[in-house]
């Protein structure tokens, strides 16, 4: 059992390097375990950014794509972009619905800025987001006909959930019609700014004389324990300040009590939040602990309930127990494979030097995701539904890509600079195992005496064992590219 003030070890800074950001290097590694930092000092360092401005933008839907990644690859904050990829799942928003790449992008960078503040501020941001105002159809929800879409989602999905911890519905289907009408007039201007039309806003309360007096008051979550049987009014707190309506309906959704009697947004954002980062099935008791040590179910904030997870012991359980183990996303796997290798990609749609010259856009479209085209609103299918017999194919001609890259500078991969062993005629396989399985993480998996290791040296010495002759360059670079391509492609580098 361990806390904020325990040392980490080699292997527990690696893993937090990897599940914070894109691939943990050595470098990264040492300057945790040299300087014998704590998990509480290690995370509040990574945690202590300040986000950038960076935003991906271009006419081209690829190029934008590509943008990004090449960002994640090179910027030191990674945590940031690893917190900015889940937030974009979190918030899934496709660019095939929205049509308008400028859109994409500026909603990329309001996750970026509040990729670890309140989230009650970012819900703020997201209401007005004229990305996410076109994808779930506020532009379109006017008083004659409020549309549900974004109101469902926000309970759905982005807030509460469908069911508590304990399986008991959060929400009705009344509830969703009511928030809907406080989105209605919602619109978009030609700078792509958020704007209130009152002439298209349901302002009717429900009584005599009121536009649509059958759709009754504008009250929300009735009989929640946080409001009692009366519910909340979100109309009546707002008055006749009809742009406030959406602000109000805020502040009821995350007064709103589950059927336990806990703060259900906090515990819906850690549960999703432990899910992406620690443990894809945590127990309930998890969540309440992480909530409870953060005290995000006052002050919502991202950043505190980030580093009650980073410190915790159920976040370092993978470190000795394989099952506990996460399949990494797409994004995940080539990023980190790029940053590990110290490679490059070329021009700018983004290919490697060798293989198939693919583009990264492709590679990952490939493989299952591609940046700014969730599937639908849930976002993406994680963990094993990463993986099947397509994907994993693409997973396998990635690494086969990098493994042949050539060319010049850091856009090939520049196998005599990645090892330490000198070229010689009597080099031990070994060496250039520990060397490759160090350089990307994996050594714990191929330990001498074990299968993995065995099949190496099988592959290295073609069968025979013994001593490689690394002195002959056709050798050296043809086994060495090999060994790359087997690593990567190995069960042991798809899950972190």
């Amino acid at each position: 059992m361990g806390d904020q003030n325990s040392i980490l070890s080699p292997a527990e800074a690696r893993h937090l390097l990897r599940r914070t950001g894109f691939g943990a290097a050595q470098r990264d590694i040492e300057r945790i375990t040299d300087g014998e930092e704590t998990r509480g000092e290690a995370a509040d360092r990574l945690l202590g950014f300040t986000p950038t401005t960076f935003r991906p933008r271009n006419n081209d839907m690829e190029i934008a794509h590509n943008k990004w990644i090449k960002y994640m690859v090179r910027t030191p904050l990674q945590l940031q972009e690893k917190a900015v990829l889940f937030w974009h799942d979190h918030f899934a928003t496709s660019n095939d619905v929205v049509g308008d790449p400028h859109q994409m992008a500026a909603q990329n960078l309001t996750l970026r800025q509040h990729c670890k503040s309140d989230f009650r501020a970012m819900m703020h941001a997201i209401n007005r987001d004229p990305a996410m105002m076109d994808f779930l159809d506020t532009v379109r929800n006017r008083k004659e006909n409020p549309n549900e879409n974004y109101g469902r989602e926000v309970l759905e999905l982005f807030c509460l959930g469908v069911y508590d911890l304990d399986g008991q519905p959060n929400y009705s289907q009344d509830d969703i019609v009511q928030i809907a009408r406080a989105f209605t007039g919602w619109r978009v201007d030609q700078r792509d700014e958020a704007y209130f039309d009152v002439g298209r806003h349901d302002r009717g309360t429900g009584n005599p004389g009121d536009p649509y007096p059958e759709r009754g008051p504008k009250v929300i979550f009735k009989d929640n324990p946080a409001f009692g049987p009366a519910g909340y009014d979100y109309g009546a707190a707002a008055g006749t300040n009809y742009e406030l309506e959406i602000d109000e309906v805020m502040n009821a959704i995350f007064a709103h009590q589950d059927s336990a009697g806990r703060n259900t947004v906090a515990h819906w954002v850690a549960y999703r939040l432990i899910t992406f980062y620690a443990d894809p099935n945590p127990s309930v008791a998890y969540v309440e602990a992480m909530v409870a040590a953060s005290g995000f179910d006052t002050s919502f904030a991202v950043a505190d309930l980030l580093r009650a997870i980073f410190v915790s012991d159920e976040f370092y359980a993978p470190v000795t127990d394989p099952t506990k183990r996460s399949v990494k996303w797409p994004v995940d796997f080539v990023v980190s494979t790029l940053r590990l290798a110290e490679m490059k990609l070329r021009s700018r749609y983004q290919y490697i030097n060798g293989g198939s010259y693919d583009t990264i856009f492709d590679e990952l479209s490939n493989m299952g995701q591609t940046l700014f085209e969730p599937p639908s609103v849930f976002g993406w299918d994680w963990e094993s539904s990463w993986v099947n017999s397509s994907t994993l194919l693409a997973r396998f001609g990635f690494a086969r890509d990098v493994s042949a890259a050539r060319g010049r500078g850091k856009t090939t991969l520049r196998v005599e600079k990645l090892f330490d062993f000198a070229i010689s005629s009597n080099v031990d396989p070994d060496v250039v195992i520990d060397d490759v399985t160090k350089l990307f993480g994996v050594d714990d998996a191929f330990q001498p005496g074990s299968n993995n290791h065995d099949a190496l040296v099988d592959y290295l010495t073609d069968g025979g064992g013994g001593l490689l002759d690394f002195s002959d360059y056709e050798t050296r670079d043809k086994k060495l590219r090999g060994v790359v391509a087997l690593v990567l492609q190995s069960p042991a580098y798809m899950v972190h």
